[in-house]
């Protein structure tokens, strides 16, 4: 068994290899991707901004039409006070711009909109025991663009809005001591995502 198994790992990427994409022909790619991001988020009413990381991969449906899959990971300071964690993991679909003929570009445009699920953790800098967090869900929508550098694996540039539904959270400090405060009810919270992410094409899967 375990003889198998490397066996597989020695053989698994020429069997990449063998799975030769279609020409012309974009329905079925299979890809597999790392991104890294920047966000913008409002804590009080002060503007702050996190840095992440994370993988993806796509599914395409149609010439025209295609999924991502994603998990990411980012890190932000809430003033000198207070750290925020997020986990995002959601779908978005893409809708390219170009027609399938035009694929072959170095630029291919799309449309992007999807949902997503998010794990926010804040907690006080100085005392790491002192900390709230909540899930919330989220839609979002934006426009990107894959920098084809081969046919088979690209750059993309992301810009998208992303507006959350759930319990407000944000963070206080007065006289040295911070507190975290949990609005009632459900709350709208909107921020700016940029992602610039690397993509390779893995195959056909029909």
């Amino acid at each position: 068994m375990r003889n198998l198994l490397i066996l597989f790992l020695i053989l698994f990427p020429v069997m990449l290899q063998a799975q030769l994409l279609e020409h012309g022909n974009e329905a079925g790619t299979i890809s597999i991707g790392v991104r890294s991001s920047l966000s913008s988020f409002d804590n009080g009413g002060s503007n702050n901004t996190s840095v992440g990381a994370g993988g993806q991969f796509r599914i395409r449906l149609a010439e025209r039409v295609n999924t991502d899959w994603f998990l990411d990971y980012s890190t932000g300071d809430l003033g000198d006070f207070a750290h925020r964690e997020d986990l995002h993991i959601g779908w978005s679909v893409l809708f390219y711009l170009l027609k399938p003929s035009s694929a072959a570009a170095l630029f291919q445009p799309y449309m992007l909109a999807g949902h997503c699920f998010d794990h926010t953790r804040q907690t006080a800098i100085v005392d790491p025991s002192n900390r709230a967090e909540r899930w919330s869900s989220a839609v979002q929508a934006g426009l990107g663009s894959h920098i084809n550098v081969t046919d088979r694996s690209d750059i993309s540039i992301v810009g998208q809005y992303m507006i959350h539904l759930g319990t407000d959270l944000h963070a206080d400090a007065h006289d040295g001591e911070v507190a975290f405060v949990k609005s009632p009810g459900a709350d709208l919270e909107g921020h700016l995502l940029l992602h610039i992410s690397y993509n390779y094409k893995l195959f056909d899967a029909w």
